[in-house]
């Protein structure tokens, strides 16, 4: 049985207007989004606003995290037209920031990292003042394929480190914390480029544990930290441990700033996409008045 929500996570229904407009697009070019197939809950908020987060070389993963709800196995080849549309989708919504993310495959030799880099020098040409954010697998630790994403001309590399060492044994098996870690580090070296990372609470772990977490992100070059709480997408995912207060989400932003990560995004309802081009903007602007400050 899924837990019933805490007050602070309930929320009205949205009015389907633009909504509905995005969901329409979506179906007719039988793109996938992770807002539908990670039953994200704020795709409904993000449609309305006219965004979504596109997730390309297929619906299928070729892991299986106890807490995604995305489907598992069967893996097919990649399939070239998706570049198109993906492309077309992006001019229908009228996008200025797209985000672009994808299931794991392990079955690639290159992980689809070259193909992720294509479809970001494709959407470029097609659309030059268009800002793309690619959210990666860890391509079972390619520097090699991390360098092929970062070279395409990413405005935003972000990979989710997704939740504290302890818990990945039994959560997230065919990932390595370690590993990821040293892809964000690894980005940060290739790129002056924002480098983001997404965490999940209510899983089991403790504060500190979350601490030591943004500790090591702050060590290898972290700019964006997105913490929001973990919901369980269906009964077949792992059950929400607990529903971490807003009051706790503010704690843990307050102690990643103090520590020198120059973005920490931090509620109940945050993802690591959740209002991306804002978050990007924000942290653009922090940039600006760092650069104006050194030239006074």
């Amino acid at each position: 049985m899924i837990k019933r929500l805490p007050e602070w996570l309930r929320r009205p229904v949205p009015h389907k207007g633009e909504s509905g407009k995005i969901e329409s697009i979506l179906a007719d070019s039988s793109l996938n989004t992770v807002c539908e197939e990670a039953k994200c809950p704020n795709r409904a908020e993000c449609y309305s606003s006219g965004t979504a987060t596109f997730m390309v070389m297929g619906e299928r993963c070729s892991r299986s995290c106890r807490f995604c709800s995305v489907q598992k196995g069967n893996l097919v080849p990649l399939n070239r037209s998706e570049l198109d549309d993906i492309i077309e989708a992006v001019i229908c919504l009228n996008l200025k920031h797209v985000v672009i993310t994808s299931v794991t495959r392990d079955d690639l030799s290159d992980g689809g990292s070259e193909y992720l880099a294509e479809m970001c020098r494709r959407l470029k040409d097609h659309l030059p003042h268009l800002t793309v954010e690619m959210l990666v697998p860890d391509f079972l630790g390619n520097f090699s394929a991390i360098e092929t994403v970062v070279y395409s001309g990413v405005d935003v590399f972000a990979h989710n480190i997704e939740m504290v060492p302890r818990l990945y044994k039994s959560l997230r098996p065919e990932a390595q914390y370690g590993r990821s870690l040293e892809i964000l580090k690894k980005a940060r070296e290739l790129s002056t480029n924002p480098i983001k990372t997404g965490i999940m609470v209510g899983l089991g772990e403790t504060n500190e544990e979350l601490f030591d977490l943004l500790r090591d992100v702050a060590a290898v070059g972290v700019d964006i930290v997105t913490i929001g709480q973990y919901l369980q997408p269906s009964p077949n995912q792992v059950k929400v441990h607990r529903f971490v207060t807003p009051a706790e989400f503010e704690i843990y932003r307050a102690f990643g700033s103090e520590i020198g990560i120059p973005q920490v995004v931090a509620g109940p309802y945050v993802r690591s996409s959740y209002r991306a081009i804002e978050v990007l903007n924000r942290r653009n602007d922090q940039s600006m008045l760092v650069d104006r400050r050194k030239t006074c």
